[in-house]
């Protein structure tokens, strides 16, 4: 029997789909057989980061509705046997699909796989209400933005009175020169507000807009860092200890040239 894992932030443009997606494909690429669902009713966008769009036949909405079978709206991926996405409907909106059809849902699509991963849309409303619905674990998205920070805290709050304790934090879109300088907040400083466990910070990385682009998710790109913290959180995601990577800021010239200098 598998395990479901809910990918959520509150606040929208942080990063999300992407995470899930690059989570998804690193627990394939551990051999696990996983599934993603796509719960953004009306906004999908899965489908394209992992370049499945023109595979498209049925979503989410045709198998709760019973117009499908489960196994016809199953998109296989390109790279890995074990990986399959549950697209969610682009012409309907969140309510066409209820807590109770999304439960019954994942007690299905555990019997299948290792892990379910669903992607959580932005807000608190039902659409979010409906992604919570079946999980037994849930992992927090912020970037390092008092906003974003801010709707963490409130989601947080949400997933513990739903009974989804414990919920992991990742911290994205992290940039150390400007933590260094004191313009962004560091990962310490959150931990302090939202006062949950950390699971992964994944540093800004430019790899990301390409390999969104190409469809390639970057936990695929071993010369992308982002791509190595995402590697690192499917790592700990199945339990094993993997260390942080070090993402102390590099220092410029005069940083270096004194560095060498106090080295003699």
């Amino acid at each position: 029997m598998g395990e479901v894992l809910v990918i959520t932030s509150g606040k929208g443009g942080v990063g999300k789909t992407t995470t899930s997606a690059n989570i998804g494909t690193g627990l394939a690429a551990l051999g696990y057989k996983v599934v993603l669902v796509d719960t953004d009713i009306g906004l999908r966008n899965l489908d394209v980061v992992l370049g499945l769009e023109n595979r498209i036949v049925y979503d989410i909405v045709d198998v709760t509705h019973g117009k499908c079978r489960l196994k016809q709206a199953l998109i296989k991926d390109k790279r890995f046997e074990g990986l399959h996405l549950l697209p969610a409907a682009q012409t309907k909106d969140k309510t066409a699909v209820t807590p109770e059809q999304m439960q019954e849902l994942c007690a299905e699509l555990k019997k299948e796989f290792d892990y379910v991963v669903i992607d959580c849309p932005a807000g608190i409303e039902q659409g979010f209400k409906n992604a919570i619905a079946g999980a037994e674990r849930a992992i927090v998205v912020t970037t390092p933005e008092v906003s974003a920070v801010r709707d963490a805290d409130r989601i947080i709050g949400l997933l513990e009175a739903s009974d989804l304790r414990s919920p992991k934090l990742i911290v994205n879109r992290l940039r150390p020169k400007m933590v260094k300088k004191g313009d962004m907040m560091g990962i310490e400083d959150i931990i302090d507000i939202l006062a949950i466990d950390l699971i992964g910070v994944v540093p800004e990385d430019e790899m990301i807009v390409v390999s969104t682009n190409r469809g390639e998710p970057a936990v695929l790109d071993n010369n992308s860092k982002a791509g190595q913290a995402y590697r690192n959180i499917a790592k700990r995601i199945t339990g094993q200890d993997v260390p942080f990577m070090n993402l102390e800021a590099e220092g410029g010239f005069v940083e270096k040239l004194k560095s060498l200098i106090r080295f003699r």
